[in-house]
C-alpha cells in the first residue's frame, strides 16, 4: 500500500505521486516515511529528499520548509525544491561564485544582505553537490 507524496513550492508542484517511501531532512535528522506512518509536523533543513516507487528512486533538493505526515500522505511545503535532473549546474556555479564574492566583503553588508548571501551559498552548493551525486547518467568518479 503506497503513500501519496507531494512536494510543493509557492509557485509550483514539484512532485506528486504515490510512492513506497520518502526520505527527507527533518529538523531533528533524516526521516524515513512509510505508509501508515504516525502523524507528525516538522521543519525541514537544507538537504536531499528521495522518493522510491517500485525500485526507482528520484531525488530532489529542498531548501527549508515544513513537512506534514499523515498515515496516507506526505505533504512537503518547501521554501525551494527542485528535481536534481532539472538542476542547471552552470547557473548554480555562477550563484555560488556570486555568493562567495559577496561574502568576501562582509564588512560592507548589512545583516539581511549577509544572511541572503549565506543562504545563496548554501543553496547553490547543495544544488551542485546533488546534481553531481544523484543525477542519472552521470559519469562514475575517476578511480585513482
Amino acid at each position: 500500500m503506497p503513500i501519496r507524496c507531494e512536494i510543493v513550492t509557492q509557485d509550483r508542484v514539484v512532485y506528486s505521486d504515490k510512492v513506497d517511501i520518502v526520505v527527507l531532512p527533518g529538523a531533528e535528522g533524516i526521516m524515513g516515511i512509510l505508509p501508515n506512518h504516525s502523524p507528525l509536523l516538522s521543519l525541514l533543513k537544507f538537504g536531499i529528499i528521495s522518493v522510491r516507487k517500485e525500485n526507482q528512486e528520484q531525488y530532489f533538493t529542498v531548501a527549508g520548509g515544513v513537512v506534514e505526515v499523515q498515515p496516507d500522505q506526505v505533504t512537503i511545503l518547501a521554501d525551494a525544491a527542485e528535481n536534481v535532473e532539472e538542476i542547471n549546474i552552470t547557473r548554480a556555479e555562477a550563484a555560488r561564485v556570486r555568493a562567495e564574492e559577496m561574502l568576501k566583503h562582509v564588512e560592507d553588508l548589512d545583516t539581511d544582505e549577509y544572511l541572503a548571501a549565506q543562504a545563496m551559498l548554501r543553496k547553490s552548493s547543495l544544488r551542485i553537490t546533488a546534481a553531481q551525486r544523484y543525477r542519472r547518467g552521470k559519469k562514475p568518479p575517476i578511480q585513482g
